[in-house]
């Protein structure tokens, strides 16, 4: 009689006590898909100029009102594995070009959307993912380089950078996009180096001020800190500048000493020794010409009464990140002992002065436009939640003219380029025979929707809208984009009304989208390791040079 063998138990019995397992479309696939489309649904509401605000309160109990998605995701805790993927693409994104973070994460959720049809109608998730890359691969290869409607080839022509800094700042903040756009092209333009093509976006800071309005924000050639000078000489013209990363105080012994002291005037010869020395340090600073000592450490009374005696000025920072900034706006070398600089080691400002603005003392260091290498913008505004966004803007702003130093392709805006790039796959999938043309097809109703969603945050039909633009593009209107500044469904030439996105904002977004896309519909198997116990390890503390 034959041995009955045992069946060999299931994955589950191999696996630790509170282990989770999911296989087969129905539990990984389709739950991925759902994870991410609500996901995206969390972000739709929030695309475009008309957008809404979400509140977050991060686990530090810090509060941010913002439309900016990579905000929105850096202070989420995400927990969930695919949705965790599509939060990866969209700061790859944010890196790669400093903005279009929700085009991303909006075109991934609808494309998985849209994937989630064609796999209850019976297609393979493989099937799919070839169709997604060849739609993505002949929109980046073929599409995408046709619609280019300009290029910006003089990054020193106002007029022409305007165009696509002022529509990257409409999407943030819509109704002041002109007067920001301004302050951003004056920064830009005073830190970027012509003959090199260099462009440093932590070249120009932001300094942020309570009161007032936007409209008294303003640029300075130079650096800002909110902070009074130590001495009291408040003001400089055309001075040397020193900088120090030490104290500037008497110097501690490195070793321990005990001294004998005799008589009454032995105790007085030794503390003037001291001063003697530090007189002579002070003296030897102010006879190499500086009129401006600006040290990481602290100041010492007597320091400071031989500062104030040798007429100079003094300021402290607390942060060695800003006494960095400041060595490149002066051209100073930062000393890490209180000795005599060289000519070499000092650097020059035209001015620097205490100023006050909105109640505010701020320390001043400007600099001719010619020999400045950073510029500062003042942000002013009546609460720290709104200046937060503005700087957020400005941020994309700055990114956006980093980008046109790469490439100065443009592209329509207002949800034009979109729809011509879904007019011209939709027809390249009624030419392919396979399974094919129903994922191409559906990669198309995918860009459709991101012109729909700025139209329905704008409060217009979703139905209307689409149509109206469908039927101008199929006209030959190719550069029609929504108008939001109607009360009704309505069309603008996006050309005329000078909006227009960056041509790698679009090439990078449709590039990430597809790949996150196709990463997930290939995940056929879901395993989840039971967490370990014990309080959990501290997180790593980020260092305090990085800002």
């Amino acid at each position: 009689m034959a041995m009955s063998v045992p069946k060999a138990p299931g994955f589950m019995s191999m696996m630790k006590e509170g282990s989770r397992y999911y296989a087969g479309v129905e539990e990984s696939c389709l739950r991925n898909i759902e994870a991410c489309t609500e996901f995206a649904m969390t972000f739709k509401s929030s695309y475009g100029p008309r957008g809404l605000n979400k509140m977050i309160i991060n686990h530090l109990d810090k509060l941010f009102v913002t439309t900016d998605a990579a905000t929105i995701i850096n202070e989420l805790d995400v927990n969930h594995p695919a949705a965790k993927l599509i939060v990866q693409a969209s700061q790859i994104m944010e890196h790669e070009i400093g903005d279009g973070t929700n085009f991303v994460i909006l075109l991934a959720g609808a494309l998985l959307e849209n994937s989630e049809e064609l796999i209850r109608l019976g297609l393979k998730p493989t099937e799919i993912i070839d169709g997604y890359n060849l739609a993505a691969q002949k929109i980046l290869d073929e599409f995408l380089p046709t619609v280019v409607v300009g290029e910006v080839k003089d990054l020193t022509n106002v007029s022409e950078i305007r165009k696509p800094i002022r529509t990257a700042l409409m999407s943030k903040q819509y109704g002041n996009e002109d007067f920001l756009a301004d302050l951003v092209i004056k920064a830009a333009l005073s830190v970027y180096d012509r003959e090199s093509g260099y462009f440093n976006v932590d070249n120009v800071r932001v300094c942020k001020i309570l009161g007032s309005g936007i409209e008294s924000s303003q640029v300075i050639n130079g650096m800002i800190f909110k902070k009074a000078v130590e001495g009291d000489v408040t003001a400089a013209k055309n001075a040397k500048v020193v900088c120090y990363t030490c104290p500037v105080d008497v110097q501690a012994t490195e070793t321990k000493g005990t001294v004998l002291i005799k008589t009454a005037e032995e105790l007085k010869n030794f503390s003037k020794g001291e001063e003697n020395v530090l007189e002579s340090q002070i003296k030897a600073i102010a006879d190499s010409g500086a009129k401006v000592i600006v040290s990481g450490g602290k100041y010492g009374d007597l320091a400071l009464h031989y500062i104030n005696k040798f007429g100079m000025m003094a300021v402290r920072l607390h942060s060695k990140y800003d006494l960095r900034r400041l060595c490149q706006t002066v051209g100073a070398t930062a000393l890490t002992k209180l000795i005599a600089p060289t000519a070499e080691e000092l650097g020059s400002v035209d001015a620097a002065f205490i100023e006050e603005i909105g109640g505010t003392s701020v320390v001043i260091f400007e600099q001719d436009l010619k020999a400045t290498k950073i510029s500062t913008i003042v942000i002013r505004g009546s609460t720290d939640n709104l200046m937060d966004d503005i700087e957020r803007a400005l941020n994309d702003g700055l990114n956006t003219f980093k980008v046109l130093t790469r490439d100065g392709r443009l592209v329509a805006g207002a949800g034009a380029c979109e729809i011509e790039l879904a007019r011209k796959i939709s027809d390249y999938a009624e030419t392919l025979p396979g399974l094919e043309q129903y994922a191409v097809g559906k990669f198309a109703e995918a860009l459709q929707s991101l012109p729909v969603v700025i139209a329905q945050n704008g409060g217009i039909n979703q139905q209307d809208i689409l149509s109206l633009l469908l039927s101008s593009h199929q006209e030959g209107r190719h550069t029609d984009g929504v108008d939001i500044g109607s009360d009704s469904a309505a069309v603008q030439n996006s050309i005329t009304n000078s909006i227009m996105d960056l041509y790698l904002a679009k090439y990078w977004g449709i590039k990430y989208a597809s790949q996150v896309t196709s990463t997930i519909l290939q995940v056929d198997q879901i395993i989840c390791s039971k967490p370990a116990g014990g309080p959990k390890p501290p997180q790593q503390q980020g260092h305090w040079d990085q800002d």
